[in-house]
């Protein structure tokens, strides 16, 4: 029986004070920010555990806790997500306090996060918790816990027989010989690395980093992280493997890369290959930031925890947007199951009414109760995936009920555009749209061209 995920590091109190700016401070050039609320959650590697609790994989965390106001309200956010094997830190629990205005920090305050003079040691519990992982995440924030030499001992001993994932720090220890996979950012790279040029483009300052820090840390493997740019992946074969993003807008890249390290030690972990983790982990880190980041998260229950991304928040920019520059907003809905040509042609169709296309996708459970047990063929994540593909698709989102009017009530499209035998007239959806003054059209069907005709050809 494979043993759980165990985090391994540094644990912060992250606290987020939001409210609105309306006005100046009359005695300063600072703006004045009315607080709406507070609220508090595990940042460090208590985020990187919290986020790998949420896909419900069995979490243990083995980090060291002061024994301060900070640090016992951490434990209480911590001991509702994950099993917690803590032990007594050195310091002050570090603080991390943002003021967030309309989705942006204006300023952000740290208590407690000079390094301690003084590392926290590992106790026989900490140690047989590790002991027992079925993978290791070491998220390292510069507080001495990955420092430990009984730890990195162990670390080492294990790192031959599972996977063990390590997120380094500038500050922090040099991972353990013998890594499955080391997941610094660019910026990281660069300085572990000492890359000191800025010639050439950045995957290619991305592909030297790696190699150079797979060899100087004796690793299985470096991710290089490039934010929107995705990941370069170094297993020291002939090439380096990129793995691109998809393209997310989001003001906040906060706790993507716990995201990241997280969703990658978890695909380890379950055995897949390197590479199939790193790409996992690009995906996963662009869906936490689509579906909120974490400004989705609370400060205590799990139901604050982003959600699975149903591509709404993509949507919803997508038509700001076009109707920031006077456009015109076009949607149309369906199940788009073994995409072909009639599919294609009906959006290329939709497309060119408008300035955007946001395409209602049903949820597989929505195509079961519609078409039967039997379908969908290909899962919601990826039909989403390939008519985002699409040129003439600008977003997607996926909707559960039978019927997208919840959908287009929210975004209220200016167009509402179906394919097949309808008339504009007995469009289910067509009443609701003309209700805030838009309009429901029917193009051009495209006979012999179906899914179910795909279906009986491909099982003769």
């Amino acid at each position: 029986m494979t043993g759980p995920l165990v985090v391994v590091g540094d644990a912060l109190l992250d606290v987020d004070v939001v409210g609105s700016v309306t006005r100046v401070c009359p005695d300063a050039p600072a703006p004045v920010l009315d607080v709406r609320r507070e609220r508090a959650r595990p940042g460090g590697a208590g985020l990187a555990a919290a986020l790998a609790a949420a896909d419900g994989v069995p979490v243990v965390l083995v980090t060291a806790l002061a024994d301060d106001e900070a640090g016992q309200r951490l434990e209480s956010l911590l001991r509702d997500r994950v099993r917690l094997v803590a032990g007594r830190a050195a310091g002050p629990t570090p603080v991390k306090t943002r003021l967030r205005c309309d989705g942006h920090s204006l300023a952000r305050i740290d208590r407690g996060d000079r390094q301690a003079s003084v590392r926290p040691s590992f106790s026989v519990p900490m140690l047989s918790a590790v002991r027992e992982a079925g993978a290791v995440l070491v998220a390292d924030y510069g507080r001495g816990v990955a420092e430990d030499p009984a730890l990195r001992a162990l670390l080492a001993d294990l790192a031959a027989r599972i996977p063990v994932v390590w997120d380094p720090h500038p500050r922090g220890a040099t991972p353990v010989p013998g890594v499955r996979l080391a997941t610094p950012n660019l910026a990281e790279a660069r300085q572990f690395s000492g890359e000191r040029g800025g010639e050439g483009a950045e995957l290619a300052i991305a592909e030297r980093c790696a190699a150079s820090l797979r060899r100087q840390w004796r690793a299985r493997a470096v991710a290089v992280t490039m934010g929107a740019r995705g990941a370069l992946l170094d297993q020291g074969g002939p090439g380096p493997v990129a793995a691109p993003a998809q393209k997310v807008s989001v003001a906040d890249p906060c706790g993507a890369g716990d995201r990241f390290a997280a969703t990658a030690a978890r695909w380890l972990r379950e055995g897949a290959p390197t590479d199939e983790a790193v790409a996992a982990a690009v995906t996963s880190a662009g869906e936490f930031l689509a579906a909120g980041g974490v400004d989705a998260m609370d400060d205590g229950n799990h139901r604050g925890m982003p959600p699975v991304d149903d591509g709404m928040a993509e949507a919803e920019r997508v038509v700001a947007a076009t109707r920031a520059r006077g456009g015109v907003v076009v949607a149309t809905g369906g199940c788009f199951d073994l995409l072909h040509a009639g599919h294609t042609r009906t959006l290329a169709a939709a497309r060119a009414l408008g300035d955007c296309l946001v395409v209602c996708l049903n949820s597989d459970a929505s195509v079961r109760r519609l078409k039967g047990a039997a379908r969908p063929i290909i899962d919601q994540r990826d039909r989403a995936e390939l008519l985002r593909a699409l040129s003439t698709v600008d977003a997607v989102v996926v909707f559960d009920e039978d019927t997208p009017e919840a959908t287009l009530a929210r975004l209220r499209p200016d167009v509402w555009v179906k394919g097949g035998d309808y008339s504009a007239d007995r469009l289910p959806e067509a009443e609701l749209v003309r209700s805030w003054g838009g309009q429901a059209v029917v193009v051009p069907y495209h006979r012999g061209r179906s899914t179910t005709g795909l279906v009986r050809a491909l099982s003769r």
